[in-house]
């Protein structure tokens, strides 16, 4: 505790208004405005328990985020949609096993098993997500030969999903991120957001993490030096 704090909580026991000091260091609540989208990252089944690519936990965000939702006027979905033999499939690589790593033209990629094929149920958003004012479905992955985490960028850091420009358009200025997994595709979500100019926020109790080899908290710590903020949905009034 500062001195500061120290100060005037012994001042205010003092005065016998102990009682009322906490309040005075008490967060404030966020409210999204008509500035503000929230972006729902891959509630896939493949992410889910049973699923191809299963997250510990995956399915606890539902609620969480389905509750989220009813602060919102902006939202946006995004899904992994990936071809048959996609290129960050194990099985499309000759002696490798999921979560090896293998070298491609854009870099390092960590192999993962077969998931989210494109029009399979796997694929699918989790039944129990409702979302029905969701105005934008970004479907990423589906260019074979690259991986795509982030909702705005491919992992070739070249192509782009149109979703920075589609924010931009709408008089977006600040996102807040839920969604699967905390440590891949959310924290790549929002590092290129914050790239990209928009305040970034992450709904931390509605995210879940793969954390293979420690990348849970190291996402943390990247996202923190890049100025994305950790929340949680407590934090945001009318959740």
């Amino acid at each position: 505790m500062s001195l500061q704090r120290r100060t005037l909580l012994h001042s205010a026991a003092a005065l016998g208004l102990v009682a009322l000091a906490p309040p005075l260091f008490a967060a404030a609540k966020r409210k999204p405005g008509a500035n503000a989208a929230l972006i729902v990252v891959d509630v896939q089944n493949c992410f889910i328990d049973g699923g191809t690519l299963p997250v510990k936990g995956g399915a606890e965000v539902v609620p969480v985020i389905n509750k989220l939702s009813l602060a919102f006027q902006n939202i946006v979905v995004t899904q992994d949609w990936h071809t048959q033999g996609h290129a960050s499939f194990a099985s499309a690589h000759g002696g490798k096993k999921p979560f090896d790593s293998v070298k491609l033209n854009y870099g390092d990629q960590v192999l993962w098993p077969d998931h989210c094929v494109q029009g399979t149920d796997d694929a699918a958003l989790h039944k129990d997500l409702k979302l029905p004012t969701t105005q934008l479905i970004i479907r990423k992955g589906f260019n074979k030969g690259v991986d795509s985490y982030s909702a705005f960028q491919e992992a070739d850091r070249k192509t782009v999903t149109g979703l920075a420009g589609y924010l931009k358009a709408r008089g977006i200025k600040t996102v807040y991120i839920t969604g699967l997994a905390t440590d891949f595709c959310v924290a790549w979500t929002a590092l290129d957001a914050r790239a990209a100019g928009f305040e970034a926020y992450v709904v931390e109790d509605a995210t879940r993490a793969i954390d293979l080899n420690g990348s849970l908290a190291a996402a943390w710590k990247q996202m923190a030096a890049k100025g994305v903020k950790r929340i949680q949905s407590a934090d945001v009034e009318g959740a």
